[in-house]
């Protein structure tokens, strides 16, 4: 079966040829208002007033009202339950609305569907929100992680995303010949930059800069993770205003944008296939590559200014950078020692923290790293902002673990003329 399953996988491989000459989104939707709510341990809150409190800042940022709102998509992990759980706390009219699951990339899938909804006329003016409610509502199962699934004949094979993680870690500095210290210590210069640049950011959960010593010292989670080496748990909701790029003038002269998008699920190939590889995300490489090919893009490097990507781990940051384009194979170390993806370097990373301070509320961060490039590309992202020279800007999510399958999604932002 492993055989078969191995054949089939390398044909689909041959097959995706996905390119320019498909229908897209490019340059037929803009984004004209966002919303983004303090990410952090929210409990005076419910899922329902983060998500006002996030659709409201974007409903008035595009100088709109939730009656004006023709459909509404909202992307959720385990925070409710239908279109309601949007529908009734914004008290919208009996309007379409699709609740999305996708694990992490739930709030790019429900934004990528708006965006195709849009351009397709379907629609001319919609919401996209992303929310997730995790300090204090907890598992159902305890110790399951994904609690839509019983895993009853426990066949399967489990593990929690740390030691995924670290496993890929391990794996990855010997594929590449790096001392596991030394690993660690690139990992560690990661977790530097994104605090840093959290420490920028007014609605980050965490506001504190580290030295690579307080990141090699902290305690150890899965080895050689250790607790800066991961993002943390917590609530949040986005919100964003799409509408047709030919419309978008209506409402506002400096709107954003969608150059491209892109998504690929896996089919459990780390798991049945014992030679796959643990020193790349497959889905990684996917997405990204539909997203380039639609929006035009031939050197990410070169022609993206920044970009806001999953790093859930500071491991998953780093091999990132390799399957998005933005380092060679086996390079990407040599990158982060030369603070190519720093506030000030070749193609900033993360500018506002990432996942590492902002902490990764499931549904939310997709839009949430959708608001950070909209303010970017805007020259509105304070101390924070970067220089806008291409005017295009990338955001990722990642769901799933590297022992088993992922969903990848990608969208691409840019301004009028990019």
């Amino acid at each position: 079966m492993v055989c078969a399953t191995k054949l089939n996988y390398h044909v689909i491989l041959a097959s995706n040829k996905r390119g320019t000459e498909m229908p897209g989104v490019r340059d037929k939707v803009a984004i004209i208002g966002m919303g983004c709510t303090k990410f952090g341990e929210h409990w005076d809150k419910d899922v329902g007033d983060l998500i006002v409190e996030a659709c409201y800042e974007a409903f008035e940022d595009a100088g709109v009202e939730p009656k004006d709102v023709q459909a509404a998509w909202l992307g959720t992990a385990w925070s409710g339950e239908l279109g309601r759980t949007l529908a009734y706390p914004l008290k919208l009219d009996y309007i379409p609305v699709t609740r999305v699951e996708n694990r992490c990339a739930s709030g790019h899938d429900a934004f990528i569907n708006a965006c195709y909804a849009v351009a397709c006329g379907a629609f001319d003016l919609v919401l996209v929100c992303g929310a997730e409610k995790l300090k204090d509502t907890g598992l159902p199962i305890p110790g399951d992680y994904n609690p839509t699934t019983l895993y009853t004949s426990r066949v399967d094979t489990g593990y929690l995303p740390a030691t995924a993680w670290a496993i890929f870690a391990l794996r990855y500095f010997h594929h590449y010949g790096i001392p596991v210290e030394e690993g660690r210590r690139i990992l560690a210069k990661i977790a530097v930059k994104n605090h840093y640049n959290g420490f920028l950011a007014p609605k980050a959960q965490f506001h504190r800069r580290i030295t690579i010593e307080d990141a090699l010292n902290a305690p150890i989670i899965a080895w050689p993770l250790g607790l800066y080496d991961a993002c943390g748990i917590t609530d949040g909701a986005a919100a964003a205003i799409i509408t047709r790029a030919d419309l978008a003038k209506n409402y506002r002269d400096d709107y954003v944008l969608v150059k491209g998008v892109g998504m690929s699920s896996g089919i459990y190939q780390g798991q049945v296939m014992d030679d796959w590889p643990l020193v790349r995300i497959e889905e990684n490489v996917r997405a990204p590559k539909m997203a380039y090919a639609e929006a035009g893009i031939k050197n990410p490097r070169k022609e993206l200014d920044l970009a806001e990507v999953h790093d859930c781990f500071t491991i998953h940051e780093l091999v990132i950078y390799e399957d998005l384009g933005f380092s060679p194979r086996g390079k990407a170390r040599e990158d982060v020692e030369a603070g190519t993806f720093e506030l000030k370097g070749e193609l900033p990373v993360n500018t506002d923290g990432g996942l590492k301070c902002f902490g990764h509320p499931l549904g939310a961060s997709g839009i949430r790293m959708i608001y950070e490039v909209y303010k970017q590309l805007k020259g509105k992202a304070d101390q924070r902002q970067v220089e806008i020279r291409n005017q295009m800007g990338l955001t990722h999510t990642c769901g799933g673990t590297p022992v088993d399958a992922h969903t990848a999604a990608v969208a691409i932002l840019g301004l009028r003329g990019a």
